[in-house]
């Protein structure tokens, strides 16, 4: 059996959640909130640890879920009426990860679990898991694409971060709140670094073809997922981005 017919629902749910992530990054990068994914990611998160620690794992996707939906409606309510909102964020994300923390230290296999909500492995991802994730995103892009343009005020608003804290609810389960912070921003920042094609097509095809060469580079080089997808989306959009500032900067000298 071949690499890609052992993995193809990791491949496939890579670029699904390049996908479905874009859609929420390039907005969130022009409303200069870049930290809100992972302040809603980690606040989710700290639902995901209750169940683990308090539960023995049951109700794990209604408390993601339901600690998702409660970051999403503190950060709509911030982005009208706090000032320095990016500060804000950034104490809701220390105020999650600090809780996560806590949480955690009550379990034997806290440390182990820490590391599974930051950057969890998608390599061996079920065809079953891949077709609820396929699902979900699914109706969260009809909503955003369909039903999202044709609103306005603060229903638009929150719309936006209901669906963006119920796509982190499924993909922090799936690939880790890390993982889910660089497929938000990675790409999406490459995307907009660039003129010549529609950022959003630019971002998903850029993801993609980093995403899928950390998955293999990370089966083949026996590394971790999770980490793998990070530091390869990162580091190419870095990259990316730093050599289109290098050439408009030598084209307005240029045109000067």
């Amino acid at each position: 059996m071949s690499v890609v017919e052992l993995l193809w629902p990791a491949f496939v749910l890579a670029v699904a959640l390049v996908f479905i992530h874009s859609v929420f990054g390039l907005e969130i990068i022009k409303r200069g909130v870049v930290f809100t994914d992972l302040a809603i990611g980690q606040i989710a998160a700290v639902g995901m640890a209750l169940s683990v620690a308090f539960m023995d794992s049951q109700y794990q996707s209604a408390m993601t879920l339901l600690f998702a939906l409660l970051a999403a409606v503190i950060i709509t309510w911030a982005t009208k009426k706090v000032q320095k909102i990016e500060a804000f964020i950034g104490l809701l994300y220390a105020l999650g990860i600090s809780s996560i923390m806590l949480i955690l230290a009550q379990s034997a296999e806290g440390t182990e679990l820490f590391s599974k909500l930051s950057a969890a492995d998608i390599l061996f991802t079920s065809s079953e898991d891949l077709y609820k994730s396929l699902l979900l995103y699914s109706g969260i892009a009809f909503v955003m694409f369909v039903l999202y343009p044709r609103m306005s005020g603060a229903k638009k608003e929150f719309l936006f971060f209901a669906m963006l804290a119920l796509t982190v609810t499924s993909s922090v389960q799936s690939a880790g709140v890390l993982v889910v912070f660089a497929l938000l921003i990675a790409p999406s920042f490459a995307g907009l670094s660039q003129r010549k094609t529609k950022p959003f097509v630019f971002a998903c095809l850029f993801g993609s073809v980093s995403i899928v060469l950390a998955l293999f580079g990370s089966y083949y080089l026996d590394l971790p997922t999770g980490y793998a997808i990070i530091f390869v989306t990162v580091l190419f959009s870095l990259v990316f981005v730093v050599i289109s500032s290098i050439m408009s900067s030598k084209k307005r000298v240029n045109e000067k």
